[in-house]
C-alpha cells in the first residue's frame, strides 16, 4: 500500500473538513459561503492532490471507485481510514481554535420538519451526484482538465440546496469530524448510509452507461 497516496487523501480530507465545516462554524455568508468554501477547496485538493491519489477525500466516492473495479479493497480501507482520521483531526482542530463558537463545529444535522428517512434520501441523491461527476468527468476523463472544476461546483451546488435541509454533508468523514468534536451524534448513520448507497448507485449508472 502506497503511504503516499494514503498521506494525500488524509491531508485533502483534513482540508475539505478544516475549511468547509469551519466556515459553517464560524457561519460566513451563510449556505452560500458555505457551499462557496467547500467547492473551492475541494476543487484545489483535487488539483493538488489528484494526480497522486485521485483525490477522493471521501469514503464514499472511494466506495464508487472501488465497485468500478479502479482501486483494490486493500487500498480502499486505507483511504476510509485516512480518510476518517483526518475528518477527526479537523474536528478536533476546529474545537481547539474555535472554542467559543455557537454553531457545533459545524456539524450535519438535519432540519426541523426533516426526517431521518427524507435526510438518508436527500443524502444518497446529493452524493450520487457527486459521485457520478467523479467517475465521469475525473476517473473517465471526460473533463480533461476540468474535472476539478466540475466536481467542486457540484459539491457547491449541492450544498445550495441540501444544506439548510441535511447540512448536505455527502461525506461520511466530513460529518464524522465535527460530530466527534462537538460531541453530535444524531442521526449520524444516515450520514454513512445514504452517502455510501449514493456512490453505489453512481457505480451501478456509470457501469450501465459505459462510455
Amino acid at each position: 500500500m502506497d503511504a503516499r497516496k494514503l498521506t494525500a487523501e488524509f491531508i485533502g480530507t483534513f482540508a475539505l473538513v478544516f475549511i468547509g465545516a469551519g466556515a459553517a462554524a464560524v457561519g460566513v455568508g451563510g449556505v452560500v459561503g458555505v457551499g462557496l468554501a467547500h467547492g473551492l477547496i475541494l476543487t484545489a485538493v483535487v488539483y493538488a492532490w489528484g494526480g497522486l491519489s485521485g483525490a477522493h477525500v471521501n469514503p464514499a466516492v472511494t466506495f464508487g471507485v472501488w465497485l468500478r473495479g479502479k482501486i483494490e479493497t486493500g487500498l480502499m480501507i486505507g483511504y476510509w481510514l485516512a480518510q476518517l482520521f483526518g475528518g477527526v483531526v479537523a474536528g478536533l482542530l476546529l474545537a481547539f481554535v474555535l472554542p467559543d463558537q455557537p454553531n457545533q463545529l459545524g456539524a450535519t444535522v438535519l432540519a426541523d420538519g426533516v426526517t431521518p428517512v427524507a435526510g438518508f434520501v436527500l443524502e444518497a441523491v446529493f452524493t450520487f451526484f457527486l459521485a457520478t461527476t467523479v467517475l465521469r468527468a475525473a476517473v473517465r476523463g471526460q473533463a480533461g482538465q476540468l474535472a476539478g472544476v466540475a466536481i467542486g461546483l457540484t459539491l457547491a451546488a449541492s450544498i445550495l440546496m441540501g444544506g439548510p435541509l441535511t447540512g448536505a454533508s455527502l461525506n461520511p468523514a466530513r460529518t464524522l469530524g465535527p460530530a466527534v468534536a462537538a460531541g453530535q451524534f444524531a442521526d449520524i448513520w444516515l450520514y454513512f448510509a445514504g452517502p455510501l448507497a449514493g456512490g453505489a448507485l453512481a457505480a451501478l449508472v456509470d457501469w450501465q452507461l459505459g462510455e
